[in-house]
């Protein structure tokens, strides 16, 4: 092959390289300006006030998951009428929780270079009161009952969330004094009654029984454990093995959770159960499917949650006591909370 030959061929596969490249660049420009567009046969969404604020009516507050220009952000039906017209805020999040007239809202920042998370504390109107830059990707949001601690963990390191080489971190803030716990792998551990020291501790779904304590999961060793917290100890205590992502019922009697079940497959090894905390008994629910979520109760007989959707995802109900069968509860939300 002569030199010119060469130099024909490198100038054609440069060519080609460019063109598939543009390509990519443009489809991906157009499935994001497609995301923007309303699409028919969504649900209705118009902006408007979003209030987290206490004696405003049974409501969902969620993040709006439906293509349009409002998608992303946090809206607002009533709990009557879940499939009824949406009132967006204009504040988007990736994840969400509020109680007793407090938001959480985990953000994205987009760079010019790389982009970046933040915490941000939102009052009952939606105003921002404080942020916290986050060290990874956002995946789960608390706040206690009475509006005064919030949690939430991201994802640090590791590729698979079924299996265990993950690393997260989760902090909790007390938002009267803003104090934050950065990590609760700072926390002591008591394991089957003895001290723990381990290297591989990972903590991840918070759930507050109060503003002193707390259910958690924390993975070690290959293994998944339910911990209750002291946050003025500083002390986390196992209590169960393979129990992940808890959620208290509004009575505190219950824990909502997925636990994985031998013989499914590994990117998909979770079902739900209700654990009884008195007789730590657990009940199955009716939910054939794998669902990755931490579920919200929406009262003492029910519980929500979300799975994947046309929109991206879709939530859906269900009887806390094994009976029943899931509905869908609303199309294109996630992250939801139900205030009063």
């Amino acid at each position: 092959m002569t030199l010119r030959t060469k130099l024909i061929v490198l100038a054609t596969a440069l060519v080609v390289l460019a063109g598939v490249a543009t390509a990519s660049v443009l489809h991906a420009v157009g499935r994001e300006d497609r995301k923007n567009q309303v699409q028919a046969g969504g649900p209705p969404v118009r902006g408007g006030q979003v209030s987290l604020a206490p004696d405003s009516g049974r409501r969902i507050v969620f993040r709006n998951m439906a293509w349009g220009p409002h998608r992303d952000e946090l809206a607002t039906v009533p709990a009557a009428d879940p499939a009824g017209p949406r009132t967006a805020s204009g504040v988007k999040c990736l994840r969400f929780y509020a109680a007793a007239g407090t938001g959480v809202c985990l953000q994205a920042e987009r760079g010019a270079v790389r982009d970046g998370y933040r915490a941000v504390i939102l009052d009952a109107g939606l105003k921002e009161k404080a942020h916290y830059s986050l060290p990874g990707i956002p995946t789960r949001a608390r706040v206690s009952p009475s509006g005064r601690l919030a949690a939430w963990t991201v994802f640090v390191g590791g590729d698979s969330y079924a299996g265990t080489d993950f690393s997260t971190r989760t902090a909790i803030l007390d938002t009267r004094t803003g104090r934050l716990t950065r990590t609760l792998e700072d926390f002591a551990i008591e394991r089957d009654g003895h001290p723990y020291h381990a290297s591989d501790v990972n903590f991840w779904g918070v759930t507050f029984a109060d503003d002193e304590h707390f259910y958690a999961t924390m993975a070690t060793a290959r293994k998944t454990y339910l911990v209750r917290g002291d946050l003025t100890a500083r002390k986390v205590t196992t209590l169960r093995t393979n129990l992940e992502c808890p959620s208290l019922s509004p009575d505190g009697t219950r824990l909502a959770f997925k636990k994985r079940v031998p013989g499914l497959p590994a990117d998909d090894p979770w079902r739900l159960y209700v654990l009884d905390l008195a007789t730590m008994r657990e009940t199955p629910l009716a939910e054939p499917r794998g669902v990755d979520d931490q579920l919200v109760w929406q009262d003492d007989r029910t519980v929500a949650y979300s799975l994947p959707g046309d929109y991206g995802a879709d939530l859906y109900t269900l009887p806390a006591d094994g009976t029943g069968s899931p509905h869908r509860l609303l199309t294109a939300g996630l992250a939801p909370a139900y205030l009063d």
